[in-house]
């Protein structure tokens, strides 16, 4: 069974309850482990990644700690090009969410539709809060 390290743990603790949950239980599932790269995060930080491209908003639900970046560890690394599995991941939270009541929104389809070519920031370890 997969377990958070010490600094996913302090992370995930800086995020909404709802989110810590969710994502818990995600890990707890044994699909993928997982690693938490950001939780919430100061508004400098925010102009530091909008500055790099990474983000595209200083509107962040990330500042109010509504939103969460989550990574496969994989082979003691994160493969940020398999966006296959991130995908099924995208699918697992999705679905996990829905049954456990929380209205999330995934950085993998702004827009909600069932286009997902249509992605003009397309962000697969982002999940917000929707509400």
């Amino acid at each position: 069974m997969y377990k958070f390290s010490k600094s996913s743990k302090e992370k995930l603790e800086t995020v909404d309850e709802k989110l810590q949950t969710l994502f818990t239980a995600v890990l707890s599932m044994g699909i993928f482990d997982i690693t938490i790269i950001e939780g919430k995060r100061s508004l400098e930080r925010q102009k530091q990644l909008v500055k790099e491209g990474k983000s595209k908003t200083l509107e962040s639900k990330h500042l109010t700690g509504k939103a969460i970046d989550v990574a496969i560890f994989k082979n003691n690394t994160i493969d940020w090009n398999d966006t296959k599995a991130y995908y099924v991941l995208v699918g697992i939270v999705l679905t996990l969410a829905k049954q456990l009541g929380i209205s999330i929104r995934s950085g993998s389809n702004w827009d909600r539709d069932t286009d997902y070519n249509d992605q003009n920031f397309n962000d697969l370890v982002h999940f917000e809060l929707d509400e």
